[in-house]
C-alpha cells in the first residue's frame, strides 16, 4: 500500500479499486482522486468526509460490499479483506447476534452496519438495539456516517 506520498503521485486507475475497496461508491472514490495533491493524511481525511454525504441510493450500494456484523468467512464484497481486522473484539454469542441482525433488516430492509474497530459484542448489540427506534430515513443517514467512519479508517491503513 502506498505512503501519503505515493498516494499523492500514483495513477488514479492503480488507486481508484483500492478506494473502492474503503467505500464502494465510485463518485466518492472519483472525489477523492480528484483533490490529490493532499498535503497531509488530515487533508485527505476531510476530502473524504467531504465526500461522503451519501445519496440513499449510494448508501444501499455501498452496503452490498460489507459482510453482516459477525459474519466474516465466506463473504466476497469488496470490504471482506478488511472486515476481519475490523470486527476482531466483536465477540458475542451468535445467536443473539444473528437474532439482532435479522430484526435489524426486517426493519430496515438492509444490513446492520457500524464502525466496529473496538466495540466489544456487548457494545455493538446496545448500538444496534439503540438505532432500531430511528425512523428509516434516520437511519439510513447514521449508516451514511458509520460507512464514512469505516472509509477513514481504511484510508488511514492505506497511507500509513
Amino acid at each position: 500500500m502506498p505512503d501519503l506520498e505515493g498516494f499523492n503521485t500514483a495513477p488514479a486507475r492503480e488507486l481508484r479499486p483500492l478506494l473502492l475497496e474503503c467505500l464502494a461508491v465510485p463518485r466518492w472514490a472519483d472525489a477523492v482522486l480528484a483533490d490529490r495533491p493532499y498535503a497531509d493524511v488530515d487533508a485527505l481525511l476531510a476530502a473524504s468526509d467531504a465526500a461522503a454525504r451519501l445519496s440513499d441510493d449510494e448508501v444501499r450500494a455501498a452496503l452490498a460490499g460489507h459482510p453482516r456484523i459477525g459474519e466474516r468467512a465466506g463473504h466476497d464484497g469488496v470490504s471482506a479483506r478488511w472486515s476481519a481486522a475490523e470486527q476482531s473484539g466483536v465477540e458475542s454469542p451468535a445467536d443473539f447476534l444473528a437474532a439482532a441482525n435479522r430484526a435489524y433488516e426486517e426493519r430496515f430492509g438492509h444490513i446492520y452496519l457500524v464502525c466496529a474497530k473496538g466495540l466489544s459484542g456487548d457494545q455493538v448489540l446496545a448500538d444496534l438495539a439503540g438505532r432500531m427506534a430511528n425512523p428509516p430515513e434516520v437511519e439510513l443517514r447514521v449508516v451514511n456516517r458509520e460507512l464514512a467512519r469505516i472509509a477513514a479508517l481504511r484510508l488511514r491503513e492505506v497511507v500509513a
